[in-house]
């Protein structure tokens, strides 16, 4: 079990964070109408808490393994720049997103759900995963959050990220003032 203490000070290093969506960002149910059309479902909580840590210093990135317009347009809304979608191999489309960049995958968290997460959560310093994950997921991950995924999960790890980083009383200020 890893310490409360250990949690913190891996948090106090994430310069990235890098989602999944499906059972992340969403609930990961699919859902379509008659026409085929695909429907997802984000949660508002999410979207804030992903602006919030974008604007204290923290990039944020999203690997799927499906496509979808609707994710496009969603990363677009938050100003999330780095995208990739359609790739189950997950640690490539890593590879891929910092091919032009330094980077130290201590300093990188990944939250995931389900197997093609492995990939890159056993090799960046901070893999998260919701509670409803895969049990492999589960067992590798540094922690469980308390949210599922499309039910506030992603905003609970941007909060602790700011709390590690001590950016979230700058961050929550605008929010408390008169």
């Amino acid at each position: 079990m890893t310490s409360h203490e250990d949690i913190q000070r891996k948090l106090a290093r994430v310069r990235h964070l890098i989602l999944d969506v499906d059972g992340v960002l969403t609930d990961g149910r699919l859902y379509f109408d008659n026409h085929g059309n695909e429907l997802k479902t984000f949660h508002t909580l999410d979207g804030h808490g992903i602006k919030m840590l974008q604007s204290s210093g923290v990039a944020v990135a999203i690997i799927t393994g499906r496509r979808s317009s609707l994710v496009e347009k969603r990363a677009h809304d938050l100003g999330i720049t780095r995208l990739i979608q359609g790739r189950e191999d997950k640690y490539s489309a890593f590879l891929e997103l910092f091919s032009n960049e330094p980077y130290d995958l201590e300093n990188i968290a990944y939250m995931g759900d389900d197997y093609p997460d492995l990939q890159l959560m056993t090799r960046v310093g901070c893999p998260i995963a919701v509670p409803d994950a895969a049990p492999p997921v589960l067992e590798r991950a540094l922690f469980v959050t308390g949210r599922r995924g499309g039910e506030g999960a992603v905003r609970e790890v941007c909060d602790r990220i700011m709390q590690a980083q001590g950016t979230f009383n700058a961050a929550l200020a605008p929010y408390l003032a008169k």
